[in-house]
């Protein structure tokens, strides 16, 4: 059974966070990114979609069950954080 969540993070540095965060998967798997998308398609079947805007940063999360959903929900959240460490603690908004 797959499902979906999709988050929001409001800040002036999407585009940063979203290309950052692309590179540093992009070491392990096949990502797909500009400046204002990115796709990471991760080993354990879940995929996450990223859009870059002026205002924040979208991320759509598809994953095999729910348990995977909300450990890559955590996951990429854990990683923006690192990236955004003078923003840090972001907060998605998700849906």
């Amino acid at each position: 059974m797959s499902v979906s969540s999709t988050g929001r993070i409001e800040t002036a540095n999407a585009s940063r966070y979203l290309q950052q965060l692309c590179k540093h998967w992009a070491h392990k798997f096949e990502v797909t990114f500009d400046e204002s998308q990115g796709t990471v398609p991760f080993p354990n079947g879940a995929l996450a979609r990223l859009s870059a805007d002026p205002e924040g940063l979208t991320i759509a999360v598809d994953a095999p069950g729910p348990e995977a959903l909300e450990r890559m929900k955590t996951v990429i959240v854990e990683h923006l954080d690192r990236f955004a460490f003078r923003e840090a603690p972001l907060t998605a908004d998700w849906n």
